[in-house]
């Protein structure tokens, strides 16, 4: 029951940070328990790894949603961009298949 820093994110998310004090079940000198509670929650004003992630990869879905809606208009036109539309469909299913595993990865800690 060593205790250490908490960082808490904007997204609720937390990280360890610095190790601050040892506690009485200390098994070697210098050695940490293995057990962590917290001294201090210092807030921050960021996401954390996996959600700056998650907002790029959405970021993208917009951004090839809005060229897909593009090249049908275009489409309309006689221009042709059907292998286009396709490769870009299967970008998007790609990206939200990593959301989904950051997704879990968030949840897990």
């Amino acid at each position: 029951m060593c205790f250490y820093d908490q960082y808490q994110m904007l997204c609720n998310d937390y990280k360890w940070g610095n190790f601050r004090q040892h506690c009485s079940k200390e098994w070697r000198t210098g050695e940490t328990c293995g057990m962590k509670l917290v001294m201090n929650t210092i807030p921050r004003n960021e996401k954390c790894k996996l959600c700056k992630s998650i907002d790029t990869k959405q970021g993208r879905i917009r951004k090839q949603e809005d060229i897909i809606k593009r090249w049908t208009k275009e489409a309309q036109r006689g221009h042709e961009r059907g292998a286009s539309i396709e490769v870009a469909r299967m970008t998007i299913y790609n990206l939200q298949s990593e959301i989904g595993t950051l997704n879990y990865e968030r949840s897990k800690n």
